[in-house]
């Protein structure tokens, strides 16, 4: 038996869309992950269904605005949030938004600068 498991760069006008048509197919949101790369950030956000996963990587720029996926997957705001709260990524109408109090941290937005 073989699984799927795939990466797919997209681009911001059909992200949305396509989180949608995940979720009409029945995925799940797995998980999100941000990493700092020059001039922003890339964000991988994986999605499993049966024993297939697919993620679609998006790449915006530090000052660029995500819009939030709870509207589709009411789950993935805790994930949000830190990709807000620790990496300083813009996302917007998150759900349940914490606005920067989801964890006891020295300093703000500690993985900020790339490393």
């Amino acid at each position: 038996m073989e699984f799927l498991n795939t990466i797919e760069e997209i681009s911001m006008d059909k992200f949305m869309q396509e989180v949608i048509r995940f979720k009409m197919e029945g995925w799940h949101v797995i998980q999100i992950c941000a990493v700092r790369v020059d001039g922003g950030y890339e964000l991988s956000y994986s999605f499993g269904r049966d024993y297939d996963m697919r993620t679609l990587r998006l790449k915006v720029a530090e000052d660029e605005t995500v819009p939030s996926i709870t509207q589709v997957f009411h789950t993935a705001y805790l994930q949000e949030n830190e990709a807000a709260e620790l990496f300083g990524v813009k996302i917007e109408n998150i759900d349940l938004d914490f606005k920067g109090k989801l964890y006891r941290i020295s300093r703000e937005t500690p993985f900020k600068e790339k490393g």
